[in-house]
């Protein structure tokens, strides 16, 4: 174990009272560890110590800590422990294939020996951790550390996933990936809140393959119900109903509160400095488009696209005729660079008009410039978080995990405009890419997306509202804190 800055203590700005500590684990994705470290620093801000507890090379992935935030922000180092079919240096969803997920959180689990220790010698006063350490809360009680799950999902997908108890027993009857594809019992709301098969199946075949590993549905309501409280990160003024009915659903344990934090908008200047050189080549590129004319195109780390979706997606950003920034990267564990796989000719085609980017691009930094005005999304949270922040319209390609979901509440919120696919396959053609893309993006039939995607700017990016959320988060933290240690 390794505690690479030392911590401070001190008062505590917004409550008054002596510094709280707060032990900070999440989930080994970059898509919940940046979340989580955005967290850290709006409770080191208030004065607060925070622990913030990960894998070595995850560590070595954070935006930079804020000079003015160093001393109260100590990052502890605990080693992932090998397993024989995880390559070495594999430490988050980034570096395996998508069908390894379960195997990572074998080795997560393993985790639990160095954390107990940790908490045993620290004694922090609350302990903010992710869905997947299902042991950690029971631990964290002994101790008599107060416990809170920050999800970093939006309140529609938790309430879709249902109540603790059905959760924990398993006893909701989905066994199939059919059986996801239709809203469930619990959710009375006029809605279509539910996968397409193709979202799903992928889910269903892995985390049924192996009974040994704890399945996510238990870890999800474990977290839930062991908890002290339930941060989410979403607001009251994007999904009121959907708030309400995760808390009738909490209900059935005891009273949880339910606080949402907000959408922890990103900070352009936390994009790590090293890979300036990287963000000047593609500054020029953007400064050379036209405002609002560039279409995004990421689709996160933890799926990839088959041959043929890259054909067809390739195809249609190129019939499309709208400017475009394409983010791929080569497949964890794969022998064909996906520069190879694109249609042949395709990135002469498009030179001066599209860029195909391969590797890892500073996102927030893309997204935030002026020439960009669409986000071609994989539909993770963090994601359209970032796109909405900036105003930026959404085409939702869902591929897996809670992805699907954050596409359902998109459509139902006018976030955007879903790709049309094949709902048992996945299967799309480049024409339908094409069309969808010049009505995000272009076309008059649009317009209204595009001035709903500015409206969101206002909620998402409104630093002011987010501020408030994040204020009321921190007074919880505060008020609630357990009695100080006597031994």
């Amino acid at each position: 174990m390794d505690n690479q800055n030392t911590q401070s203590g001190g008062k505590g700005v917004g409550g008054g009272g002596a510094a709280l500590h707060v032990v900070v684990f999440p989930w080994l994705a970059m898509g919940h560890i940046i979340p989580f470290f955005h967290l850290s620093t709006l409770i080191a801000q208030k004065g607060h110590t925070v622990s913030f507890v990960s894998t070595p090379r995850n560590l070595s992935r954070l935006p930079r800590i804020p000079f003015h935030l160093s001393s109260l922000i100590n990052l502890v180092s605990l080693p992932l422990p090998r397993l024989p079919n995880l390559p070495n240096d594999a430490e988050s969803s980034t570096d395996v294939p998508f069908h390894k997920q379960q195997l990572l959180k074998t080795a997560f689990d393993m985790l639990q020996p160095p954390l107990t220790a940790f908490l045993e010698s620290s004694r922090p006063d609350w302990v903010i951790y992710d869905y997947t350490p299902h042991w950690l809360p029971a631990t964290a009680a002994r101790l008599g550390v107060s416990r809170a799950f920050f999800c970093c999902f939006n309140a529609a997908c938790m309430s879709y996933i249902g109540p603790p108890s059905v959760l924990i027993s398993g006893q909701d009857g989905r066994t199939k990936a059919e059986d996801f594809t239709v809203v469930p019992k619990w959710v009375p709301l006029e809605s279509d809140m539910a996968y397409r098969l193709h979202e799903i199946a992928k889910w269903v075949e892995i985390s049924s393959g192996d009974e040994s590993i704890t399945p996510d549905t238990v870890r999800f309501g474990v977290a839930i119900e062991e908890s002290d409280v339930v941060f989410i990160r979403s607001s009251e003024e994007l999904e009121p109903e959907w708030l309400n009915l995760m808390r009738q659903l909490y209900r059935e344990v005891k009273v949880k509160p339910v606080v949402p934090v907000g959408f922890l908008p990103p900070n352009i200047e936390e994009e790590a400095s090293e890979f300036d050189e990287t963000w000047g080549g593609i500054k020029e590129w953007l400064d050379k488009q036209r405002v609002n004319s560039v279409v995004y195109v990421a689709l996160g780390t933890e799926a990839t696209l088959s041959q043929e979706e890259l054909t067809e997606l390739a195809l249609g950003l190129e019939l499309s005729g709208v400017p475009f920034f394409w983010v791929l990267r080569n497949p964890p564990e794969s022998t064909q660079s996906v520069s190879e796989m694109l249609p042949p000719g395709f990135v002469e085609r498009v030179k001066g008009r599209g860029v195909v980017h391969l590797g890892w691009a500073p996102q927030v930094r893309i997204l935030s410039h002026d020439s960009v005005g669409g986000f071609l999304t994989h539909c993770g949270w963090n994601s359209m978080i970032e796109g909405l922040v900036f105003g930026r319209v959404l085409m939702f390609f869902p591929m897996v995990n809670d992805q699907g979901l954050n596409a359902r509440l998109g459509n139902g919120k006018g976030l955007g405009v879903e790709i049309p696919r094949n709902e048992r396959d996945g299967s799309f053609a480049g024409d339908s890419v094409a069309e969808l893309v010049r009505l995000a993006m272009v076309d008059d039939s649009g317009e209204s997306l595009r001035t709903r995607a500015k409206e969101m700017r206002d909620l998402f990016g409104d630093r002011n509202k987010n501020s408030r959320m994040v204020d009321e988060f921190l007074c919880f933290l505060e008020e609630n804190r357990p009695p100080r240690f006597t031994t």
